[in-house]
């Protein structure tokens, strides 16, 4: 689920040596930095190819994806292993990038849980020790996916330790419900009795989940105007490509909307990936209703899993593991360089 993108989370670790020292510039160089690794800026990706090696991966990273990057970062530079004869693309390691005063940062942008390698060179120790360019920029904070593992931990980086969880969906649906703590558990079995419970639909629009959250949650959760038009742009990508699940719970028929969520179905994933609740709909158990019935929907698919992306806040790890989801970690880099003087006033 959605957290506010591009501020670490928990306590720095150690750190990680071996990068490569800053353009005079800040400016990320434009030739190769070795082969067949390069830092390529975005006006120099090949799009097709990068989307041939996102798609065929190992890892089921959608949120590298060109068309999902587009919706949430418009900009991105890579490290891109390329395959000398072919020009495929082996591996990349998406960069989204933003200008400031400082010079070129990279950033995790909203709604975008994870990147790092994705591809067949997978060892991000090998990336950073080798070809790690990130020090050509200004601030740096990526988060890997869990298929990176945790790095070794050496200056001047950080390495911050995430985690997200996930729950198989390839057993029946009984069994699975069986793993849900024992409030789950009644309190469904209370909702299935009542004579008038809880409308569950699918939709197509999500404005009155938007609208749902921008009251109850958004301005906890930091998100402004322009954060609200990405989702829309990731919104209507997602449907496009008939990978977006859209479901809500109203009190009855048209009546008020007590909770709303977005499930993305991408090869053997399912992805809990925004959601919100008035508090009518808590106090109606709403959000249990919305992930039981994805997972009854998905129950008994062979490989998927649901990830309920997200987990750092107690309280919501808390709501994912009472499914009988576990814990997975992932790890976020991240580093900012020395500020000339006349900037250093900028927090």
């Amino acid at each position: 689920m959605y957290a506010k993108a591009g501020v670490p989370v928990g306590k720095p670790t150690e750190f990680v040596e071996g990068l490569a020292e800053p353009a005079n510039d800040g400016k990320p160089p434009a030739v190769p930095l070795g082969m067949p690794i390069r830092l390529l800026r975005h006006s120099k990706l090949d799009f097709a190819a990068w989307d041939a090696c996102i798609n065929s991966a190992p890892q089921v990273v959608p949120y590298a994806a060109s068309w999902w990057l587009r919706a949430t970062a418009g900009q991105w530079d890579a490290l891109v292993e390329t395959d000398e004869h072919t020009g495929r693309y082996r591996a990349v390691w998406p960069l989204p990038v933003k200008r400031r005063p400082g010079g070129r940062e990279v950033y995790q942008p909203p709604f975008t849980q994870q990147l790092g390698i994705i591809g067949a060179g997978n060892d991000i120790r090998v990336w950073l020790e080798e070809y790690a360019a990130c020090r050509a920029y200004s601030r740096f904070y990526t988060q890997l996916s869990t298929d990176n593992g945790l790095p070794p931990a050496r200056p001047p980086m950080a390495v911050h330790l995430r985690q997200t969880y996930h729950l198989s969906l390839a057993g029946p649906y009984e069994t699975i419900r069986a793993g849900y703590c024992a409030d789950y558990r009644r309190r469904l079995r209370l909702s299935e009795t009542d004579t008038q419970p809880p409308v569950l639909s699918a939709v197509s629009d999500a404005e009155p989940l938007l609208a749902l959250f921008r009251q109850t949650q958004g301005p906890a959760a930091g998100l402004k105007k322009r954060h609200y038009a990405r989702l829309r742009r990731l919104v209507a990508a997602l449907q496009a490509r008939q990978l977006l699940e859209l479901h809500e719970v109203r009190a009855t028929p048209g009546g008020p909307l007590l909770a709303g969520a977005l499930f993305v179905r991408y090869r053997s994933r399912l992805i809990y990936l925004f959601a919100a609740a008035s508090v009518e709909g808590k106090k109606a158990a709403a959000p249990l209703l919305l992930v039981d019935a994805a997972i009854r929907r998905h129950a008994g698919t062979p490989g998927l899993v649901l990830d309920f992306e997200g987990g750092m806040i107690p309280s919501i790890a808390r709501f994912f593991a009472n499914f009988g989801a576990v814990p997975v970690p992932y790890a976020a880099l991240s580093f900012t360089q020395q500020r000339p003087w006349y900037l250093q006033w900028m927090r």
